[in-house]
């Protein structure tokens, strides 16, 4: 993900200052890494000094002053570029989840594999749960987006998972030839 276009994406409609931008961060992307205060404030000075933002004015709400920014031309073109650029579909699996099972197919037996592949799916069934009640209760059309988009990649992982449990028979003859 780019920090850069996502707090782009959320300057789009009006100005807004970094508390501002990692409140409808975390709000509009609810299934996602919180995004640090840090990261917000570091990302906002290179979007600045590469032009594709700008101070649109200050307020002291009782604290310190607060930099609203906004989008420039610069910051509207980069982000309809970002946009339209289609991303690759990954060619190769990653993951911690898919690197263990892989290991305990390869390096363990048929117990330890089923035994990992079982607490795996068992994990992402209570975190299907939990999206799903998530959603039942969004607010907003992202949010109900983002737990969907969640729910489908724990869908595919979950069937996956079974094929490869059914698969261990395999395994088991693999292993000892």
């Amino acid at each position: 993900m780019s920090t850069g276009h996502l707090l782009l994406g959320l300057l789009a409609h009006r100005p807004q200052h970094g508390y501002e931008l990692k409140r409808a961060h975390d709000s509009r992307l609810p299934t996602a890494k919180p995004l640090p205060f840090g990261q917000v404030y570091a990302t906002l000075g290179r979007l600045e000094r590469d032009g594709l933002i700008e101070p649109a004015g200050s307020d002291r709400d009782g604290g310190p002053d607060r930099v609203s920014y906004r989008m420039t031309d610069a910051g509207r073109q980069a982000l309809r570029e970002w946009l339209d650029a289609v991303e690759t579909p990954a060619a190769f699996l990653g993951g911690t989840m898919f690197t263990k099972i892989v290991v305990a197919l390869v390096a363990a037996d048929r117990q330890t594999a089923m035994r990992c592949l079982a607490n795996q799916r068992a994990a992402h069934m209570v975190r299907m749960r939990e999206l799903t009640q998530l959603k039942q209760r969004a607010a907003s059309i992202a949010e109900t987006a983002a737990a969907d988009y969640s729910i489908a990649h724990l869908d595919a992982d979950l069937r996956w998972m079974q094929q490869t449990m059914d698969r261990l028979d395999t395994l088991d003859q693999e292993m000892n030839s």
